[in-house]
């Protein structure tokens, strides 16, 4: 592999040196298919580009590599926030790369941090409706954050199917009998919210009704939801309203008050990802406890351990289980008070 020149990769994919160099550094610059072929022969070819990283004297790196998909949700920022105090802690520094939802980037940053000759990578991939693991697997030790896979690696996530499972439990001890699941199920962590919700409530035989709708970080498409929920009759409405996120849940709320109907003396309202950049709302929203830095510590955790041998790699899947967080959206006499009255929450905690 360390023989492997990148003059070796020009000639076995038949382009040029500069086209290569641009597929390594610009990938935007050269055409998908092309870009197809020079990444084929690179994991063929186990080609690894050396930035010129320096490593420590034994030649052990001191450094990890984190990829994440994009630095506008709260999640990927704990993330981000407890890998880099953990890896302080083993004695590491850690290089963050945010990939803007790009795939292209991903794998580009990717192969940055090889060729960084980074000690272990952290990779948060893109979210979609199923992930698979790289069929080439990746030279140094790598922990995947966020994601639910059965195959043969190295997973840590937060259990989002007792998430799900959780927040439907909490409808019920609110005394819930209708209960609302809004949002499109359009990626893997919300698809298995969905299955746990309902799972719990065929068990428990409460109705629930599916609101297909609503795009998981657009605050006015839950407005309009909870708009449409206030102009139904009262009968004809859930009493309870998950959102599969917290920023729809964060605009239902807003709508139903813009409607006419209060929360949570009408209807109760809560979210479902812990995602504090959403809880800025005229009513404080219930939600699960913001999983994100122990998901970032525990990845940095594993991946020293493998480091050091001290753990075998593939490791298999880690998830966390859920803490739910009871806010003034969903308090009632039946609920617990004591979170909902107590002062507001400071934010900076959770980021």
């Amino acid at each position: 592999m360390a023989n492997v020149k990148i003059g070796d990769v020009a000639r076995a994919a038949g382009v040029s040196l500069g086209t290569v160099s641009n597929a390594l550094n610009h990938p935007e610059k050269v055409r998908p298919e092309t870009l197809e072929l020079i990444n084929e022969t690179i994991a063929r070819l186990g080609f690894v580009p050396n930035q010129g990283a320096r490593q420590l004297a034994g030649g052990r790196s001191k450094m990890l590599g984190l990829v994440l998909p994009r630095l506008d949700h709260a999640f990927s920022l704990q993330i981000a926030n407890g890998a880099q105090d953990e890896a302080r802690e083993h004695g590491y520094d850690l290089l963050i790369a945010s990939a803007g939802n790009d795939d292209i980037l991903e794998n580009h940053y990717m192969r940055y941090f090889l060729g960084a000759q980074v000690a272990g990578v952290l990779v948060q991939p893109m979210a979609g409706r199923s992930w698979k693991p790289p069929i080439e697997s990746t030279p140094i030790p790598t922990v995947y954050l966020d994601v639910h896979c059965k195959e043969p690696g190295n997973y840590i996530a937060p259990d989002n199917e007792a998430q799900g499972r959780l927040m439907l439990e909490h409808a019920i001890s609110c005394g819930a009998k209708r209960v609302g699941v809004a949002g499109e199920a359009s990626f893997m962590q919300l698809m298995l919210r969905v299955r746990g919700i309902c799972d719990a409530a065929r068990e428990a035989g409460i109705e629930v009704e599916l609101v297909g709708r609503g795009e998981w970080n657009t605050v006015a498409d839950g407005f309009e939801l909870g708009r449409e929920l206030a102009a139904r009759s009262e009968e004809d409405r859930p009493d309870f309203v998950i959102g599969l996120t917290d920023v729809l849940a964060a605009g239902i709320i807003e709508g139903l008050i813009n409607g006419g109907v209060s929360v949570p003396e009408d209807i109760l309202v809560a979210g479902c990802d812990g995602n504090p950049l959403a809880w800025s709302g005229s009513v404080p929203l219930t939600t699960i406890a913001s999983p994100g830095e122990e998901i970032g510590r525990r990845g940095v955790r594993l991946l020293t351990r493998i480091i050091a041998g001290e753990e075998q790699d593939d490791v298999g899947q880690e998830m966390l289980a859920p803490m739910l967080l009871v806010r003034a959206s969903t308090a009632t006499s039946k609920a617990d008070k004591a979170n909902a009255d107590q002062p507001e929450l400071d934010l900076a905690e959770y980021l």
